[in-house]
């Protein structure tokens, strides 16, 4: 097969891996191999997870904004944004995507990120809205989905982080994003019934249209990285 003939085959494929419930600091370091090893060549892939309690600080984070973290680790990691939580019951999204080969700016990743939880919460009879100011998606002023991506050489990776049922209270204990008093819910709390792996099917195709990648072969994994 001849490079160009390669490459025109990877781009038309697209893995996705349901990892289940994975530790966030090796799976972030997966996502960061993945990125540095990754080829012309080689396929794009968004990894679906959860994780188990932890915080996690962006780049340019404040640790002031960790107010009262307990027993929740904290973690520093090379994503974009300010501090958030992560947990159980939490969907989170993590494309990994060679941007140029996509045609894809990262506002424009952003944008398909945000949209697809902003079309799911439609499909359930909620307005849901993306903010300018603070990136994420929101329900009547409470956020409902968070945003924090890495892009290195043209690669994505970090990702979205969905609130299916996930408990809300280790969000009291800082600044979620960087904003004091900022509420969050979560789709139970706005109605929506379903466990996480119920959301996954249902926000899949939601995404892949707002990527543009609906045409794409889709190889399903249920095994990890």
């Amino acid at each position: 097969m001849s490079g160009a003939a390669a490459a025109t085959d990877s781009a038309d494929i697209l893995a996705v891996r349901e990892l289940g419930r994975r530790e966030y600091e090796p799976l972030w370091h997966e996502m960061q191999d993945y990125t540095e090893q990754r080829g012309p060549n080689t396929p794009d892939e968004i990894w679906f997870a959860e994780h188990p309690p932890v915080f996690t600080l962006g780049l340019n984070a404040s640790r002031e904004h960790v107010l009262a973290p307990g027993d929740i680790p904290v973690v520093q990691t090379d994503r974009g944004g300010q501090v958030t939580y992560h947990g159980p019951g939490q969907l989170m999204i993590y494309p990994l995507l060679d941007l140029k080969r996509a045609q894809l700016g990262v506002r424009d990743l952003v944008t398909a990120l945000e949209m697809c939880i902003v079309d799911l919460a439609a499909a359930h009879g909620i307005e849901a809205i993306p903010r300018k100011d603070a990136p994420g998606v929101y329900v009547d002023g409470r956020k409902l989905a968070s945003v924090g991506l890495r892009v290195r050489r043209y690669s994505s990776y970090h990702g979205m982080a969905l609130n299916v049922n996930v408990d809300v209270e280790p969000f009291s204990r800082i600044n979620p994003c960087g904003f004091r008093q900022l509420e969050i819910t979560t789709l139970r709390q706005l109605g929506v019934g379903g466990d996480r792996e119920a959301v996954r099917r249902e926000i899949q195709p939601l995404l892949l249209a707002r990527l543009g990648m609906s045409k794409r072969k889709v190889v399903d994994y249920s095994d990890g990285p």
